[in-house]
């Protein structure tokens, strides 16, 4: 056996093509008949979820359940389908697969790109468009679960949501998060929780940007779509003298530089000019002739909504003052927000 590995193995190192194509041939279909094996489980399983629902909904509907199970219903199918099946039918289980036929009554509408486990993390959300907008997200993303449970927990919809009017609501459910121009990026508050700082001490501005390059994955999801990072502590030499950008990213839409200062405290006016300096820079020393003009935002604990206006009056570069928090948002709070506009 360990003659036969060798043997390989050489043949690969001296470059015999038709060996090498070979095993890459049998390489490929093995990863592709896995790729549809596993599509293909995974749509069985959904489709039994999904029908599983139907039946309890259905069994209900005919008046059965009142008549002779009442609100024990689940509970008995939970015994006798675990006696007869084995794991995978808890009661939880049971009611999370009624809610799934309820929430998607056509069984077209369900999307065999998301896993079972996605869709327990989507009918968690209490409103339609909610979890219409993260459905849509999520398979536009690839978002793992992981990823989808903590974009739910931040209430991305309702941060992104509140910066809209009722119709750019209604769009953003039936359509996802559309980044076409710069203040499409801007998020007001950023949710930074995955850093770590505590609400209570007092930290650095370098400390909150060493939590942030720790947690790069998770402050690229925050940030949105189209990011990379280009590095941080970018030197911009002007003269005799050197400036420093915290971060600084390139966005793959919408074609242009990133650049991010953070600021611990309350942003001032102060700090508009220097952004607005870095920018002026980048155009000039920086960007090709392909890519369209830097967007910079100013990141700070806090902001002065006046002050910020008068700060950013006359500027012709896109630069934005956006606040971050280092814990999650008020759900209820947010959703309150939305409710109130959606009412209007």
């Amino acid at each position: 056996m360990a003659n036969d590995l060798t043997t390989a193995k050489g043949l690969l190192q001296t470059g015999d093509s038709e060996y090498v194509r070979l095993v890459s041939q049998i390489s490929d279909l093995w990863e592709n008949a896995k790729n549809k094996a596993a599509l293909a489980i995974n749509t069985e399983l959904l489709d039994a979820n999904w029908q599983t629902g139907q039946y309890i909904v259905e069994f209900e509907q005919g008046g059965n359940a009142k008549a002779k199970y009442g609100d024990r219903l689940l509970v008995n199918l939970s015994k006798d389908l675990t006696r007869l099946r084995g794991r995978g039918f808890s009661r939880s289980v049971l009611t999370y697969m009624r809610k799934f036929y309820l929430a998607f009554p056509k069984c077209a509408t369900v999307s065999h790109k998301l896993s079972w486990s996605h869709y327990l993390e989507l009918l968690k959300c209490d409103e339609p468009l909610e979890m219409q907008f993260y459905m849509k997200e999520c398979i536009k993303e690839g978002w793992k679960v992981r990823e989808l449970r903590r974009q739910i927990n931040s209430s991305l919809f309702q941060r992104l949501a509140l910066s809209t009017d009722k119709d750019g609501v209604l769009a953003l459910a039936n359509e996802g998060h559309q980044v076409q121009t710069a203040a499409d990026i801007i998020r007001d508050p950023f949710v930074l929780e995955f850093a770590g700082l505590p609400r209570q001490r007092r930290y650095k501005e370098k400390e909150l940007e060493d939590a942030l390059k720790s947690h790069m994955e998770q402050f690229l999801l925050e940030l949105g779509r189209g990011f990379a990072f280009i590095g941080r502590q970018y030197v911009v030499p002007i003269g005799s003298r050197r400036f420093k950008v915290d971060l600084v990213f390139y966005h793959a839409i919408l074609k242009c530089y990133v650049l991010i200062d953070l600021k611990r405290s309350e942003i001032k006016h102060s700090d508009i000019g220097h952004m607005n300096l870095y920018l002026n820079y980048f155009k000039n020393e920086v960007c090709q002739q392909n890519d369209n003009p830097p967007v910079g935002i100013v990141l700070g604990a806090r902001k002065d909504e006046l002050l910020m206006e008068y700060a950013l009056q006359g500027i012709d570069n896109q630069l934005f003052a956006a606040r971050y928090q280092l814990y999650l948002p008020n759900r209820e709070e947010l959703q309150a927000q939305l409710d109130r506009l959606l009412g209007q």
